[in-house]
């Protein structure tokens, strides 16, 4: 048999088996059926699940869990290797998009409460992609008609881990006809969200307003981004030296009109430049 390197999972994990006793237990798991892709009877799965929920941190450690649902397929297998799902017009927070921008690893546990009672674990790496790319670069996704399923974004998925959730402890559940005349996708109407079912906003002006969030005008972050770019690109003074007549500029000061870095380099201008050079 082949010798594998290294077994799946962290250290904690290995190192709470040890103390529990259970490191045997886990490696025939590991060993029978943590996988690093999608083998075929996972991808079908996939193909049919209406939800599931997504876990994400920034890049602290601090937690996110949320849940995501769609039409059949809303998830999309791209290949053995690689998942894909549309972000919808939500809430506005983007506290998943924003850990993501912060740190990719991500946990996707789907569960099917209807048929099999199972579950399927996709744990890798994301990354965000613009819908307009995306349609690029894969040509048959279709465009759903129902304006709130509208893709804003497309989280991609690389497959790291991707492994079953046991069937022992999940209910069976069945669907009841729907009571209306269908999902209010992209709503912003509070009661048809769900209101105030917690009661969360009772007490909110005890809690005060937030402190605006910075916000410059579009002169005012060219003008900043310009000087920060004119910081990084000058060379820095010698030890000692002190700025003079024909001394190398110091900090602040401007380069002057042709100047170049003294290690050949061309200056960078692509951001902030209507017609960058080529």
């Amino acid at each position: 048999m082949p010798l594998r390197i290294s077994r799946p999972g962290s250290r904690g994990e290995h190192l709470v088996q040890q103390r529990m006793g259970s490191t045997e237990r886990a490696d025939r798991f590991y060993g029978e059926q943590v996988l690093d892709r999608l083998n075929p009877r996972m991808r079908e799965f996939v193909a049919r699940q209406e939800m599931f929920f997504l876990a994400t941190a920034d890049r602290h450690g601090e937690c996110d869990n949320t849940f995501r649902a769609g039409p059949p397929g809303f998830l999309h297998v791209l290949d053995d290797g690689t998942l894909a799902y549309p972000e919808y017009r939500g809430n506005g927070v983007h506290a998943s998009l924003g850990n993501i921008e912060e740190n990719p690893h991500v946990g996707v546990l789907m569960v099917d409460f209807l048929h099999d009672r199972v579950g399927l674990h996709v744990n890798g790496r994301a990354g965000i992609v613009a819908d307009e790319e995306m349609r690029r670069e894969h040509g048959t996704l279709a465009v759903d008609p129902v304006p709130g399923r509208r893709a804003l974004v497309w989280v991609v998925i690389t497959v790291e881990e991707a492994y079953i959730h046991c069937a022992k402890h999940i209910p069976h559940l069945q669907k009841v006809p729907a009571r209306d005349a269908g999902r209010p996708w992209g709503t912003d109407d509070a009661k048809r969200k769900g209101g105030d079912f917690f009661g969360a906003a009772a007490d909110a002006p005890a809690r005060g307003t937030f402190l605006p969030p910075p916000r410059a005008n579009a002169a005012t972050w060219r003008a900043e981004a310009e000087r920060a770019l004119a910081r990084a690109r000058r060379p820095a003074p010698g030890p000692g030296a002190a700025p003079g007549p024909g001394a190398a500029p110091g900090p602040g000061a401007a380069p002057g009109p042709g100047a170049a870095p003294e290690d050949g380099r061309q200056d960078f201008s692509g951001w902030f430049s209507r017609n960058p050079r080529p």
